[in-house]
């Protein structure tokens, strides 16, 4: 997978999951437990913004490793503080299944990244005038001869 398109996979799946779960109850009939919540789910997007800002910016894949593991451990401190409080906030429990399905996603992605992260650099190929600057032909490095193929004396064979 692409390190950007999954930087802005990771990027986009925490608001997607998160703001249902603060959009169940109006305003005026808000627990007091969604203080806090709002407070945990507002860290971890602030940390998928940051993964977005790195996509934009294309950071090396250890920086964006690093990135990944943040946003993963507040997304995890959230679904841990959903589960935990799930009764007393209302939280409806296909709220917390989608938040674990978006932090299952993002732990993929992680993998992904950071294995690209760990793996050892690739060796650069030969650049374009290492390529065009082969051996030049003069009269010493050229071999005539009869090969079963040589076309030049006219005859395909080479029979003479």
């Amino acid at each position: 997978m692409n390190l950007r398109r999954a930087l802005w996979i990771a990027a986009v799946l925490l608001p997607a999951a998160a703001g249902p779960a603060a959009a169940q109850f109006p305003p005026a009939q808000e627990p007091p437990c969604m203080k806090d919540f709002a407070k945990l789910r507002d860290e971890a997007a602030k940390k998928a913004n940051a993964i977005r800002d790195a996509q934009k910016h294309r950071v090396s894949p250890k920086e964006a490793c690093h990135l990944f593991n943040v946003f993963s451990a507040a997304e995890q401190k959230l679904i841990q503080y959903a589960e935990k409080n799930a009764t007393w906030c209302g939280i409806p429990p296909q709220i917390i299944d989608s938040m674990k399905k978006g932090h299952a996603r993002t732990t993929e992605v992680r993998t992904k990244v950071c294995r690209v992260a760990a793996a050892p650099p690739r060796p650069p190929g030969p650049s374009l005038s290492d390529t065009l600057s082969g051996p030049i032909p003069d009269a010493n490095n050229i071999k005539t001869g009869r090969g079963t193929f040589d076309t030049l004396t006219g005859s395909p064979i080479g029979s003479r």
